[in-house]
């Protein structure tokens, strides 16, 4: 396994790390057993940086294969959260739940620009006291905009970005994956940690998953990248392309067969709610149905959080 340091924290993680949506229920929604096992097998290759989020929900399969594993991994986290009071109920909730006193990287989820920083910097403020009492290791931001990383470089304070980057620049909503690499050069050099997310583009690039991977893998401005992994045939097929080496074949087979989409149910109520949530503007109401332009969904699942009826998933 390769390790990276992010940036100048000091904080020493796998170049694989494990992205944790995948397994919850906005996603497969896998029994917390079955998740753990994916974990651990991870882990066991080498894998030390795990990637959730509160709207996630999988703390308990993280919580659970630390426990097993009797190994603390690398956390990095994310709320929405954007007062002092609701950050400070985010920060509890994520060591209550993870069962760990310090949170090792805690990061303002979806930042879209300086005005959404600013707008959230109340947050950001409590994120850094817990920070000088211990809590944490590292603040930062994650971002599907160019804005979002050209604001993270305007706050010394912001150690860490999580920006989307895939070779196609699928999911960047102002701009093209050459901007975003040119900022992220910037970002490098003054010593911010960058861990991207979507390097497959949420699955809708995984017909060429191995191209995608290879490229995000070698990004010379990536400490890491982060790859949602929801069968044990996917982690071993991504720690092998990491390595240089061929994945088995009968791995590569399992994976490329598994078509996903963004699915709703026919007792959908098209209430809106999802359709205001979706930062990627892929869904909207026609005739009273909710319908998905496949084109913009980059399968994040994050509407289906906002759902009232659960009537969204990602099949």
């Amino acid at each position: 396994m390769q390790y990276e340091y992010l940036g100048n924290t000091g904080i020493h993680v796998s170049k694989l790390c494990f992205g944790s949506l995948t397994l919850g229920p906005l996603q497969a929604n896998l029994a917390i057993d079955e998740g753990v096992q994916i974990i651990e097998k991870a882990v066991n290759l080498g894998v030390n940086f795990i990637d959730t989020a509160e709207l996630y929900q999988t703390y308990s399969y993280i919580k659970k294969a630390q426990e097993k594993l009797n190994k603390n991994l690398i956390v990095a986290t994310k709320s929405y959260s954007h007062t002092k009071k609701m950050m400070a109920a985010s920060l509890e909730k994520a060591r209550r739940e993870l069962n760990r006193d310090v949170i090792d990287i805690f990061l303002l989820h979806e930042q879209e620009s300086i005005l959404t920083v600013k707008g959230h910097y109340e947050a950001l403020e409590y994120l850094l006291e817990a920070k000088t009492k211990g809590k944490i290791r590292a603040v930062g931001l994650s971002t599907h905009t160019i804005k979002g990383v050209e604001a993270a470089l305007e706050f010394s304070e912001i150690e860490i970005i999580h920006p989307i980057v895939n070779y196609r620049g699928l999911g960047i909503l102002d701009g093209n994956i050459d901007k975003m690499l040119e900022l992220l050069q910037k970002a490098k050099k003054i010593g911010k940690g960058i861990y991207g997310m979507k390097p497959i583009g949420g699955g809708n690039l995984i017909s060429e998953a191995t191209t995608a991977l290879i490229w995000a893998f070698k990004r010379p401005e990536l400490d890491a990248v982060a790859v949602g992994m929801q069968s044990i045939a996917e982690v071993k097929t991504n720690i092998a392309l990491l390595k240089g080496e061929i994945p088995k074949a009968q791995y590569l087979a399992s994976i490329s067969a598994k078509k996903r989409k963004l699915h709703i149910e026919d007792y959908c109520e098209a209430c809106g709610q999802c359709v205001l949530k979706c930062s990627h503007k892929a869904l909207k109401i026609v005739e009273g149905r909710v319908l998905v332009d496949r084109n913009n969904c980059v399968l994040c699942g994050y509407c289906g959080a906002f759902c009232p009826n659960f009537c969204i998933k990602i099949i």
